[in-house]
């Protein structure tokens, strides 16, 4: 995996520009990146943001070994390039949301300061982490809040690409998913791991009940009963009643039965009905198979009892949305702001080294984001990027700086939080944000604006460039 040679896990034009930075002499050149993604997934209304705690972590430790520069001679790079990656260490400063931030489009949630070399060789990583965990808590944040208090799981390690079900798998967490079957992903960030059985574990035996009864004999604190296997309501569900009478007899009780086919309402309605006339009202009803948060929120509008949704594939893949568009684009050079102009407006980017402001309702709720220069004082107006005549006064409203220094000259100056710390935070921040940004049909747009000072010295950058 790319703990082993994160220096090399980029695209290799990251350092073709670096040596060509270095040949030329530029390698004392400063520079300002931001990191920002420009459109929404999942139709949605906000992002969580994850992926910096690996990120900082890996850049702790973040060098060019013996064997990667090895490899880099052999590409035909420079032995005077290969001698400064040799000794090569990321020595800028970066600013950063919190992990489990809820984040908006064009708005900054990294700023990245350094020598051109450095904060150029960094991006691919960035981007690669962020992007895709901040997808994936993304999509398990609209998992749960379809489900509300009932549980939801991460089932998608077999259906994920290669070892991003390791990071998958710490984003549902990070998105507010309760626990994950990924038992490595368990061990490697202290997440709740959970699981039942497979089809195969009742075909491997003589026939259901024994399979079952087998189960709940070496499983009797944890039994969960697969029960769709041969005939669900004829034969699976009232074979889990036998078993479920048996613990209660041993002193134990089944804690679920899972249903992973077929009509998931009308089953789990008729199983409700067979486990409670059984007298067994408290074994959960748990139920998978290509679930989304669409597919959650139909079955509860359908009033289907069910307690429990395991999510496989739909979330690992972030299948309607599969890649968060975020960018790293330079903003300064050598202390002078620099733009990328587009024919396309909204892709013109923003000049400078910048701060965030987020601006919250006297009720604590979330209200708006202003982007503006890094030295100026706090505006009284934030003005759309885009549209001239729209402005919004944030003058009386609360301000807190949404970018934490979180490197200082190459010196990580905050612990990477766990999984759990970062879930508990985006639990808090999204109690601050109003419903409307929440519901999956035309969510309501969240304001981010601009000094008055900025848009002027971007209005200005594209004037003077198009000379």
């Amino acid at each position: 995996m790319f703990h082993n040679y994160p220096a090399t896990y980029t695209d290799l034009y990251e350092l073709t520009m670096a040596q060509g930075y270095f040949l030329s002499g530029r390698q004392n050149d400063t520079a300002v990146f931001d990191y920002f993604f420009r459109k929404l997934p999942f139709k949605g209304g906000y992002v969580v943001f994850a992926g910096i705690s690996d990120f900082l972590e890996i850049l702790a430790d973040y060098h060019f070994h013996e064997a990667e520069l090895d490899y880099l001679k052999e590409r035909g790079f420079h032995d005077a390039f290969l001698s400064y990656l040799k000794d090569f260490r990321f020595k800028g400063t970066i600013r950063a949301a919190r992990e489990g931030e809820i984040i908006f489009n064009n708005t900054p949630a990294i700023i990245v300061e350094g020598n051109l070399i450095e904060t150029q060789i960094i991006e691919t990583l960035l981007l690669n982490l962020v992007n895709f965990e901040s997808l994936i808590a993304t999509k398990s944040a609209r998992l749960k809040h379809a489900a509300g208090e009932r549980t939801v799981l991460d089932f998608g390690l077999r259906r994920s690409q290669g070892f991003g079900g390791v990071q998958a798998s710490k984003a549902s967490i990070i998105g507010g998913l309760d626990g994950t079957s990924n038992v490595y992903a368990g061990l490697a960030y202290g997440l709740n791991i959970s699981g039942t059985m497979a089809h195969s574990w009742i075909q491997s035996f003589e026939d259901e009940l024994t399979a079952f009864r087998t189960y709940a004999k070496y499983y009797p604190e944890l039994c969960v009963l697969l029960v769709d296997t041969y005939d669900t309501l004829e034969q699976g569900i009232p074979n889990a009643i036998t078993i479920a009478q048996e613990l209660k007899d041993q002193g134990f009780a089944l804690q679920a039965i899972r249903l992973d086919s077929g009509d998931l309402a009308y089953l789990s309605k008729k199983a409700r009905k067979q486990l409670d006339e059984a007298g067994f009202p408290d074994v959960k009803i748990a139920v998978s198979n290509q679930l989304d948060e669409h597919l959650i929120k139909s079955l509860l509008d359908q009033k289907a009892p069910i307690d429990i949704f395991g999510v496989g594939t739909k979330l690992v893949t972030a299948y309607d949305n599969p890649a968060l568009d975020g960018v790293y684009k330079l903003a300064s050079i050598n202390g002078n702001p620099t733009l990328k102009i587009s024919e396309n407006i909204e892709k013109i980017t923003l000049p400078g080294s910048k701060k965030v402001m987020r601006y919250f309702n006297k009720d604590g709720s979330i209200y708006a984001d202003g982007i503006m220069l890094k030295d100026e004082e706090l505006p009284t107006h934030i003005e759309h990027p885009y549209f001239p005549t729209k402005r919004t006064k944030v003058q009386d409203y609360v301000a807190q700086e949404l970018l934490q220094k979180v490197v200082d000259k190459g010196t990580i100056l905050v612990k990477p939080n766990t999984a759990v710390q970062s879930a508990t935070y985006f639990k808090q921040q999204y109690q601050k944000l109003d419903p409307e940004y929440k519901r999956f049909d035309n969510p309501h747009v969240y304001k981010v604006g601009v000094s008055n000072a900025l848009k002027t010295l971007r209005d200005k950058l594209i004037t003077s460039n198009k000379r």
